[in-house]
């Protein structure tokens, strides 16, 4: 005699059917957000287009307030590497979690208070502790007593500085040069000026890592090798 138990019509008809099966896969957490979302669309002008085209917009507005930021080049100053109307970007995360500016960096700082109320790009030539000396016998800027050649950046036909200085970059700050002198305001100019020129690193925004505008420019800016030899400062900065 068959003992298993055979189902009854109204068993068949209690068990969930695949499209049931499908839509409780997700859970009541899921459902509701989908839910949630689809009375949003509804509500929204154009629906789901527009609604996918806020989460856009939020998207890149977040990318640009945590981690790149366009920034377009108002002068001269930085050519010729960077020309009047190039967009760069700027990595905003280059000097967080405990990284700093180093020597050959493109950066872009607010000079408030102590360029002007905007902000600038510029190269750093000096960090904390630095003695920068413009210019060597041959016309060169000299780091910790080393003397730079800066012919792979620097304007055709620029000197180094028609300035002649002599700082000692106080720690926390930086010394920043444009790459065209002859047509820069840049930590020379303001050397009798509150700051004496030197940029607070707390003021700066990023690192100018890569030129994304116009198409036939569009190129990834990289640290020169000039100021890979420069010896670290010494604790008084003096050097030769």
């Amino acid at each position: 005699m068959d003992t298993e138990a055979q189902p009854t019509e109204r068993d068949r008809s209690s068990r969930p059917s695949a499209t049931e099966d499908a839509s409780d896969a997700g859970g009541p957490e899921e459902r509701s957000r989908f839910a949630l979302v689809s009375r949003i669309a509804e509500w929204l002008p154009g629906g789901r287009i527009t609604l996918t085209a806020l989460f856009c917009l939020l998207f890149v507005l977040l990318l640009n307030t945590l981690v790149l930021q366009p920034f377009q080049i108002p002068s001269g100053s930085m050519e010729p590497g960077l020309r009047i109307g190039d967009r760069v970007l700027v990595n905003k995360l280059a000097y967080r979690f405990g990284a700093e500016p180093r020597r050959g960096d493109v950066v872009v700082f607010d000079g408030s208070g102590y360029f002007g109320d905007a902000d600038y790009i510029k190269r750093v030539v000096g960090v904390g502790g630095d003695h920068v000396v413009c210019c060597d016998k041959e016309g060169r800027l000299r780091v910790n007593g080393l003397s730079v050649d800066e012919s792979t950046f620097l304007y055709p036909g620029d000197r180094a500085s028609s300035v002649p200085f002599d700082v000692v970059v106080p720690d926390g700050t930086l010394f920043v040069l444009g790459d065209h002198r002859s047509a820069s305001s840049d930590s020379r100019d303001h050397l009798g000026s509150p700051g004496g020129g030197m940029i607070p690193v707390d003021e700066v925004i990023g690192r100018a890592d890569g030129i994304a505008w116009p198409v036939g420019h569009v190129t990834r800016l990289h640290r020169p090798d000039a100021y890979a030899r420069v010896p670290a400062s010494t604790p008084d900065g003096a050097h030769g």
